[in-house]
């Protein structure tokens, strides 16, 4: 496959958009390319995960193993162009997930000691990691200040406020 190819999935990923040309062709010179088969595993939950995987082409499914077993039955498409731990490039990681083949599927494994490797060869690209990997923490920040905004407004029923003291008071008495 042409690095052309491979390079176009990554541009579909925030944390790739804004590298030049040549940084995005030495990534992918350092990918592993592989092909799962259908029932191959990509990542498994609780396995430690020393690479980041992209989805070239194939579809593959996210296992839920949590829940009820009318859950566990359900899978969740994870479509061509989709990137897989991510931050397994950059960081040790634990799958919180199992993602399986759904038929041939084409992907690019980033490895972190590649990665990290680069981004030694050049500065750039760790600095632009950064930035978006910090631009997105402050994005949830924010997100969790909105979600603690709306809790602190939240009043509780006058009645409710009454019960609960008495409940409290109850608890402290016996």
């Amino acid at each position: 496959m042409a690095i052309d190819a491979l390079v176009k999935p990554l541009l579909a990923q925030p944390l790739f958009r804004g590298l030049t040309p040549l940084q995005l062709t030495e990534i992918v010179r350092c990918a592993e390319r592989i092909i799962y088969r259908s029932g191959d595993a990509l990542v498994v939950e609780h396995q430690l995960s020393d690479a980041a995987i992209v989805v070239i082409s194939g579809t593959c499914l996210r296992i839920d193993d949590t829940g009820d077993t009318a859950q566990k039955s359900r899978g969740e498409v994870v479509p061509e162009g989709s990137i897989i731990a991510e931050l397994a490039m950059l960081i040790e990681i634990e799958h919180v997930t199992t993602i399986i083949a759904q038929g041939p599927v084409k992907a690019l494994r980033l490895p972190r000691q590649k990665i990290i490797a680069l981004m030694q060869e050049d500065p750039s690209l760790a600095e632009h990691f950064s930035a978006c990997i910090t631009s997105r923490l402050k994005l949830l920040a924010n997100d969790l200040k909105a979600i603690d905004t709306v809790a602190d407004d939240a009043r509780i029923p006058p009645l409710l406020q009454s019960q609960s003291a008495d409940q409290a008071a109850a608890a402290q008495a016996g």
